[in-house]
Formats: structure tokens, C-alpha cells, sequence
């Protein structure tokens, strides 16, 4: 499956620095009791509490500490989020230590990756932190808009184009294809995904095994059955069901899309 122009480790680690510097600006704004209307069960601390989790996880992959790769290390490092009386000033801390580790990291680093269609290690962990960073600050964001963000509003904490259609690209090519992915259809269903801004789109296979993502340029692309477009930050803040710009032309697609596409850390 031909790549999209890539977006590189340098953009990947230079995005992590500025959407969890945005994310504590605007957690702050919101005030650490203030819901979440992105993720409805979580506070801003839970938030923050939950990402900064999940950076000193991902650290513990690109550094080689398994035991911090632990479960119960992992659970008392929230706990401890949780807990700390600057949770701003905790998320910032391990953002900073995990993009350190990143750029200390060998090209050819030996690590786990858990997505399909993966780029090597150490690329992997960028890219993966990235948009869980970038996809977390939209969340703080709209905890201080009190509502989700438009994809303009979403600027603010790094979601651009290029930045948009790469998480896009993880998405549909990573996360969609993996066994546990539980997007699933009674009979075959073609979904295009299309970016009015990119001569890019992909299409997604759907039935009952695991779906099958094709990446094509928009001159190129078969027919499908149901179409999700937008701009490509629309794209990315519907497909991560974090905004409501996403136009779609089949309501049920989109329901079902809205209850089965729900990742998790790990």
C-alpha cells in the first residue's frame, strides 16, 4: 500500500511539544473539575491524569524500561496523575522527557508496536504520541470551550492539514485493520473517506472480518457506497469523534461509525 508524503519524525516530535504545551494552557483555562464534552466521563484531571499516563508508557517503550511497561506500574503512574497537586505542570514534565527520549533514540531502535501497517519503531512511537497529544488537546480544549471544537478552533493546538491527514492515515490504515477493531457490517460496505484538501482519500472495505483500508489519490479511487468528506482537519476531528463538521452521506455509516471506532491507550 503506496504512503502519503510523510510526516516526519522531526514534525511528529516537534507537534508532541506544542499540542501538550497548548493542552496545559488550555486545561488551565478550564480549571481541573471542568467536563470534558469530547470524552463526557472524564474531568480535566482525569484527562491529564490519563495522558500523562500514557507518555511515560510510551516512553518506557522507546527507552527500553520494562518496568514501567508494567500494567500495575502503568496504573499507579495515573493513580499518581491523579493524585499530584500540579497535574498541569506533571503532563508537561513527561511530555518533555518522552520527546527527549525520542530524539535520543536510535533510528533503528528495537521496540513494540501494536498498530498495522506500522513505520518503524522509534518513527512508530512519534507518530502514535503525536496524534494521542494532538487528539488529547482538542479534548482540553473543548473542556474550555465547553463544547467541541470547530476544525478552525482546532488550529490552536496544532491540527493542520498535513498533521490532520496523517492521523487520519494512522487511523484507517492502523488502528481499522487490527483484529480488535470492532467496525463491523452485516453485508459488504465500501466507505471513501475524502478530503476536499488533498489530492488524497482512502477507501475502507467493511464486512465481517476486520476492514480493509486502500490508500488512492482522488483520480484514482473506485466507487463506494458511502462517502465521509470535509476539509481534512473536519476529517480528522470527525473520524476521531471530536467534532460534528464531518459530512457524511449515510447517517447509519456514521452511527455506526460514532459506536464502534473507540480506541484506547494502549
Amino acid at each position: 500500500m503506496t504512503r502519503s508524503a510523510p510526516f516526519s519524525f522531526e514534525q511528529h516530535c516537534d507537534a508532541i511539544g506544542y499540542a501538550a504545551e497548548q493542552l496545559c494552557n488550555a486545561a488551565a483555562s478550564a480549571g481541573l473539575e471542568a467536563a470534558v464534552p469530547t470524552c463526557p466521563e472524564w474531568s480535566v484531571r482525569d484527562l491529564l491524569a490519563h495522558l500523562g499516563m500514557v507518555h511515560r508508557w510510551a516512553r518506557a517503550h522507546v527507552t527500553g524500561d520494562r518496568a514501567a511497561q508494567e500494567v500495575t506500574t502503568v496504573l499507579a503512574t495515573e493513580a499518581e496523575g491523579q493524585g499530584v497537586v500540579d497535574p498541569v505542570t506533571w503532563l508537561r514534565d513527561g511530555a518533555g522527557a518522552l520527546v527527549v527520549a525520542l530524539h535520543d533514540a536510535p533510528a533503528d531502535l528495537q521496540a513494540f508496536v501494536f498498530l498495522k501497517d506500522a513505520p518503524s519503531p522509534r518513527d512508530f512511537w512519534a507518530r502514535r504520541q503525536c496524534h494521542e497529544t494532538t487528539v488529547h488537546a482538542v479534548d482540553a480544549l473543548s473542556a474550555a470551550l465547553g463544547r467541541l471544537p470547530t476544525a478552525q478552533e482546532a488550529a490552536r493546538v496544532g491540527v493542520s492539514p498535513a498533521l490532520a491527514l496523517d492521523g487520519i492515515d494512522e487511523l484507517l490504515t492502523g488502528f481499522l485493520p487490527r483484529r480488535s477493531s470492532r467496525l463491523r457490517y452485516e453485508r459488504p460496505l465500501r466507505l471513501a473517506v475524502r478530503p476536499a484538501d488533498a489530492d488524497l482519500m482512502w477507501t475502507v472495505e467493511v464486512g465481517e472480518e476486520p476492514p480493509v483500508t486502500t490508500r488512492h489519490t482522488s483520480s484514482s479511487a473506485a466507487d463506494a457506497d458511502a462517502t465521509f468528506s470535509g476539509t481534512s482537519a473536519q476529517l480528522y476531528l470527525g473520524l476521531w469523534n471530536r467534532g460534528d463538521e464531518l459530512v457524511a452521506d449515510d447517517a447509519e455509516v456514521i452511527r455506526r461509525w460514532r459506536e464502534a471506532v473507540q480506541v484506547s491507550w494502549s
